[in-house]
């Protein structure tokens, strides 16, 4: 990025930025997880900066390390002691305008991205837009991810397909995996985040308490009749 383009994006409003930041080119499996993240559990607004909501602190802190390679400063933290979701929050409006090009680009260029940066890719979303639907009583085992915008579903379903994983859009919001081979193939090429948890506090949980994503897709494999 040319100096040029980066005094642009400093003067995206009135004043300079004090604070700069590391541009990059090149994607890598920090810059693409993180400019992911900020994109599904994230947001971008042009006009205040970048932020990142979750419940899991392992993913709040990876959010962290993988923006520090860019951005050196520390982002402001807040927790909502009612639901236990934490966001961090980068004040910086050229920051803010930076990444939703780059956001615009990830999209674009994730189809032709080696195998491993489209794993990560693909974890992002489902770490944060993801849930295992595991009741065996009833004969359900899936992985399902949310997600408004089709666009972004078709993205994820094209890059699952690259996988070798099978998977359908439901509309208006789903992108789901069933079947016990696309299932298995999940958790050796993505799988969930070590860390990242179901809600056990929700009205509707099942297990009442905060399990493990991976763990529970691990019990769902396991349920299957051989």
């Amino acid at each position: 990025v040319s100096g040029k383009r980066i005094r642009e994006f400093a003067l995206a409003r009135k004043g300079k930025s004090t604070r700069s930041f590391k541009p990059f080119e090149e994607w890598t499996k920090k810059t693409v997880s993180l400019t992911a993240h900020l994109l599904f559990d994230g947001g971008i607004y042009p006009n205040i900066g970048c932020t990142y909501n979750n419940r899991s602190e392992t993913l709040i802190k990876h959010v962290e390390g993988c923006m520090r390679a860019v951005y050196e400063f520390n982002p402001t933290w807040y927790t909502d002691q009612l639901t236990g979701v934490s966001r961090i929050s980068y004040h910086n409006v050229a920051l803010a305008t930076y990444f939703k090009q780059k956001v615009r680009e990830l999209l674009s260029d994730v189809h032709n991205l080696p195998i491993n940066l489209k794993r990560e890719c693909v974890r992002a979303f489902f770490d944060d837009e993801g849930c295992i639907d595991y009741r065996p009583e009833k004969n359900r085992r899936s992985i399902r991810g949310y997600q408004k915008d089709t666009k972004i579903l078709q993205v994820v379903q094209s890059l699952l397909q690259d996988l070798n994983i099978e998977s359908r859009i439901i509309l208006p919001n789903e992108v789901v995996i069933v079947g016990k081979e696309n299932l298995m193939r999940f958790e050796r090429e993505i799988n969930f985040s070590p860390g990242v948890c179901m809600n056990g506090n929700r009205s509707n949980s099942r297990w009442k308490k905060h399990i493990e994503k991976r763990e529970l897709l691990k019990q769902a494999i396991k349920s299957f009749k051989s």
